[in-house]
């Protein structure tokens, strides 16, 4: 209890921190200005809400020597950095930086939305306005700043409400380069994925920044975690209806992709924004001219929780930065900008490609990840809501597997609200097999089914199976990021005709 007490602090912390802020270097040479732009006012107000930043300027940089501008910004429940000394690396490098508060946050005022364009969006568009006016930043036209941003979690999230937001509003993005890390593709699907609720991280974000949310929006939340489940009725649909727009998702729905290269960084161990929600944004939200000039890496760290039950593992650590000549995620993220914007020669490779740390931390890189290799694996009965986990033989080892599996069956329940959780583990038997990346994915059923078909997606891994060792399905009645709800009655889910369809690395 005491071990899991310390990593929901550390979790904590995590969520407040900038992800991405860079290695600290001495102390630079920089101009700092504290100030605030007016932004879009609450719905039902006048009053516009109050955006504050802290914006460096590097030592000289003037009108007749300007420099691009990195935007920097926080995680949820966090503040803006003001300590210009944790911008080293890029004031070394070249580069102004802007750090702010994000709506609700630090000294901004306003109700946090969580990325809804009309208001998180358009405050980044006033941010972008304002580094426009700058007589030292860089531009590539009259108001159109060079301009990248970096920043994890939330942090992430505005760079993508920021840029898609420019494209629905002007048809175009002044960003030039994203480098977002731990965030999210549809940020139900994180919160909630199949309506069932990741209540230990909802507990989280709650204690972190609950009271910033509309009000009606926190007591669903509260109920949300109570429940386990997404709320019915109007609860729910208010729900819905707040986070319809709040991510990359809706904005390709409506026929929108960004241009603009992306360096993208997401935990595979993290299991709160997986790395099947970082895929989702590399293989939908980009263009593919955009994407093969940007780079995906996916690391054992982010928003990380140890799985108990059912067990798991994974050993954190970045491979693949230190493969790709970086000793870390954010050094690799000065080394992109400086190609992108500064047009260096910094011998950056592997666009196009992604480059996934396995679960014991050997760095695995990929052309594509579509599925190549069926296992069938029949019936699977489990018990639901009470139990111990069933695990499947796949395969055997060695082999490779690393993309998103998927689950195909038909699906029989005798109570309704019938759910289980599923994964791939890694084991010499069922009783040693462990989760691969700590992470589940649930199925959960509202009303009794008899043979429905369904397609369940499973999170996405990077693993080697070694000789000697197996891989298995595993198929919970539980799981603790799920935990702490008021689940279903116990009762029974049998899986028919089911199919393991992954991505199969033939070779080494």
């Amino acid at each position: 209890m005491r071990r899991r007490t310390a990593a929901l602090i550390g979790a904590v912390g995590l969520l407040a921190s900038a992800l991405t802020a860079p290695a600290q270097a001495g102390s630079p040479s920089a101009s700092v200005t504290d100030a605030c732009v007016a932004s879009v006012p609450e719905p039902g107000t006048t009053t516009p809400v109050r955006i504050c930043y802290s914006l460096f300027k590097p030592a000289g940089a003037s009108a007749s020597r300007t420099v691009p501008l990195i935007l920097h910004s926080h995680g949820w429940g966090g503040s803006r950095t003001k300590d210009p000394a944790a911008f080293t690396a890029w004031l070394d490098a070249g580069f102004g930086v802007l750090s702010f508060d994000q709506r609700s946050f630090g000294e901004s005022t306003g109700v946090a939305h969580v990325m809804n364009p009309d208001f998180e969006g358009r405050d980044v568009i006033k941010l972008v306005d304002l580094v426009a006016g700058l007589d030292w930043v860089t531009r590539e036209a009259p108001g159109d700043p060079l301009i990248g941003a970096i920043g994890g979690s939330y942090g992430g999230g505005f760079q993508f409400a920021g840029a898609f937001t420019e494209l629905r509003d002007y048809g175009r993005t002044r960003f030039d380069a994203l480098a977002p890390e731990v965030t999210w593709w549809d940020l139900k699907g994180s919160l909630a994925p199949d309506e069932a609720a990741r209540t230990m991280w909802l507990s989280l974000l709650y204690a972190g920044g609950g009271t910033h949310l509309p009000p009606s929006v926190s007591a669903a939340f509260v109920t949300l975690i109570a429940t386990g489940a997404w709320p019915r009725g109007k609860a729910g649909r208010d729900l819905d209806a707040f986070f319809a727009r709040n991510g990359p998702a809706w904005h390709v729905e409506q026929g929108r992709k960004l241009d603009i290269p992306v360096l993208s960084g997401q935990g595979i161990s993290d299991n709160l924004f997986n790395l099947n929600q970082g895929l989702a944004n590399f293989d939908r939200a980009l263009t593919p001219r955009a994407r093969a000039r940007s780079i995906f890496v996916g690391y054992n760290a982010g928003h990380m929780l140890p799985s108990v039950l059912p067990p798991g593992w994974a050993v954190a650590g970045d491979p693949c930065s230190i493969a790709l000549g970086s000793p870390t995620f954010a050094d690799l993220a000065v080394r992109f900008m400086r190609s992108r914007l500064l047009g260096s020669a910094t011998g950056l490779t592997g666009e196009g490609a992604y480059h996934l740390s396995t679960a014991d931390g050997r760095c695995l890189t990929q052309q594509g990840l579509t599925a190549n290799s069926s296992y069938r694996l029949g019936k699977i009965a489990t018990p639901t809501g009470v139990g111990l986990p069933v695990h499947v033989k796949v395969a055997a080892g060695p082999l490779t597997v690393a993309g998103v599996p998927r689950v195909d069956a038909r699906v029989y329940t005798v109570l309704p609200d019938s759910g289980v959780f599923l994964a791939l583990s890694v084991g010499t038997n069922p009783l040693t097999a462990k989760v691969v990346q700590n992470n589940t994915m649930p199925l959960r059923e509202q009303r009794v089914v008899k043979g429905e078909r369904r397609s369940i997606e499973l999170p996405a891994i990077a693993v080697d199976v070694p000789a000697g060792k197996n891989l298995y399905l595993t198929v919970s009645p539980v799981a603790d990021m799920y935990a702490g709800q008021r689940g279903p009655l116990p009762g029974a889910l049998l899986l028919k005709d089911t199919t393991l369809r992954v991505h199969r690395i033939l070779s080494r």
